[in-house]
């Protein structure tokens, strides 16, 4: 059976928010590094500290979101997932937030809308963003997932990140 969430006490601080958020951008930095566009996520437990794992960007189909909630889903029961925490620096794709709904993960915290990025990087043959709203995929789930963000304080650094990325593609 899957639980409601744990009491509001139980929730990310705003350091941790901005904390894990940074991690998520280090882990984008990887992606990088290997040749691949710059997205990244983390599980975070339910003790808002411990990280459980950290995914790189692969491709248009293995985006980070996706392919982390794939093996969390693989990795730890759903009810255990339920008090979990999804963070990425971009607002998951429809894509993503569909397979974290089904991987069973309660919270998903991120810290630029994908609007935003579409503003930032333009049309990328690479990127073509959507304009479905992972908002709009969780307000239309049977179970609510908490969604959190943008996160206002750091969307200039991911927005320079994802520009800087993206201008030399």
């Amino acid at each position: 059976m899957i639980h409601p969430f744990a009491p509001s006490s139980l929730r990310p601080t705003p350091e941790q928010i901005e904390r894990h958020l940074r991690r998520t951008m280090e882990v984008a930095e990887r992606a990088v590094s290997m040749g691949r566009h710059p997205f990244g996520a983390i599980l975070v437990a339910p003790d808002n500290e411990t990280v459980l794992m950290e995914q790189c960007n692969i491709d248009s189909v293995n985006h980070a979101e996706s392919t982390l909630a794939r093996t969390a889903a693989s990795s730890y029961p759903a009810d255990y997932l339920w008090s979990c925490t999804l963070y990425t620096s971009v607002e998951p794709c429809c894509m993503c937030a569909g397979t974290a709904y089904w991987a069973h993960i309660g919270r998903v915290v991120f810290g630029m809308t994908e609007q935003a990025l579409l503003q930032h990087t333009g049309n990328h043959g690479e990127n073509p963003t959507m304009s479905v709203s992972s908002r709009y995929v969780f307000d239309h789930c049977q179970k609510a997932v908490e969604l959190i963000g943008p996160v206002p304080s750091l969307e200039a650094e991911i927005a320079a990140q994802q520009q800087a990325f993206w201008a030399r593609r």
